[in-house]
């Protein structure tokens, strides 16, 4: 049961095998017609939000929700809106969105509330306008389920591009290259080379900001996708960079806020489990990796012993999904 001052929402991302998501218009008669949204709706009073998105889904879509995991938790405060006429519609309130990632259900989609809708590409919207509070959500689904971190230094040159070019034939969409070991002489070289092999991909690259030769303009001269800012990094970054992508490595709550208040695009928060590259850091386990990321607005991916078969226990967790360092390259 959720009480509290705040309207709280559960919202339903409701995507199909090929990746396109349903959207939905609202309808005349309801505040904010005309504007576009991910369906759902309020949570009432004894309702948990799985609940709440069960009912929504069936009355308004007339779908049964077969199988969701819980993802991003978002505030938003709408102003106050008024119609044509001059008259407030809507007075200014602050909205919870519990959103839900809907991968299988039983019945085909339709607007049993009047209401238009349309099944869209998350990175190439053509509906509009979309309501204020889902808008950032697009930019979330573009990020793909794994997320790889180079090991260049364990596999040597030659079986890490094997191992690489077979990742990307196999899905691979974003990779973090995190090579300490690398000289300033060496790392463009390197870069330059994955960042070819990614692109004909369209795979994501980002350079970890621990290697310390490299400074804030590195990932544009090296036309990487963005930054991975380690964790003592994160805590002195000021401001989200502009223009590319970025996240961080995060291991506690003070961490995660930090991100979350920068509004970066997307956390690794780890360990989850016993992890070779760092013996000696206790396991968060998948019960306090939950409790950390409940509420969270940005996508989590959940590192330290992950294999592919994790992925689905970390979405039951919140996560967005796993990152990997060495299941991926065998």
């Amino acid at each position: 049961m959720l009480a509290s001052p705040i309207t709280h929402a559960a919202v339903g991302v409701i995507q199909r095998s090929d990746g396109l998501v349903l959207l939905a218009e609202r309808p005349s008669g309801k505040t904010w017609a005309g504007y576009w949204e991910f369906p759902g709706g309020k949570i009432e009073d004894e309702e948990t939000p799985q609940q709440a998105l069960n009912r929504e889904l069936q009355e308004e879509l007339g779908i049964t929700v077969r199988s969701s995991y819980p993802w991003l938790t978002r505030s938003f405060d709408y102003p106050e809106k008024y119609a044509a006429t001059g008259h407030l519609e809507s007075p200014a309130k602050t909205v919870k969105l519990h959103f839900f990632v809907i991968t299988e259900w039983l019945g085909e989609p339709a607007g049993l509330e009047n209401q238009a809708i349309s099944w869209q590409r998350p990175d190439m919207v053509t509906v509009s306008p979309l309501l204020p509070a889902n808008a950032p959500i697009f930019k979330a689904l573009t990020l793909p389920s794994i997320y790889a971190i180079s090991h260049l230094s364990a596999l040597g040159d030659a079986l890490f591009f094997t191992r690489l070019k077979a990742a990307l034939d196999g899905g691979l969409r974003m990779i973090q290259l995190r090579e300490k070991q690398l000289t300033l002489a060496d790392l463009p070289l390197f870069v330059a080379r994955v960042i070819k092999m990614a692109t004909a991909y369209q795979a994501k690259v980002l350079l970890n900001s621990g290697m310390s030769y490299l400074n804030a303009d590195s990932a544009q001269e090296l036309t990487a996708a963005g930054t991975h800012f380690t964790a003592q990094d994160l805590m002195r970054l000021q401001v989200k960079p502009e223009g590319v992508l970025s996240g961080a490595s995060c291991h506690n709550s003070q961490e995660l806020e930090k991100a979350a208040a920068l509004g970066l695009d997307y956390v690794i928060l780890s360990p989850v489990q016993a992890t070779q590259s760092h013996a000696e850091a206790i396991p968060l386990g998948w019960g306090k990796f939950s409790a950390l990321i409940a509420d969270y607005p940005l996508p989590v991916y959940a590192l330290g012993g992950m294999q592919a078969t994790d992925l689905h226990t970390a979405r039951l967790h919140g996560a967005h999904g796993i990152a990997m360092l060495r299941d991926i390259w065998r």
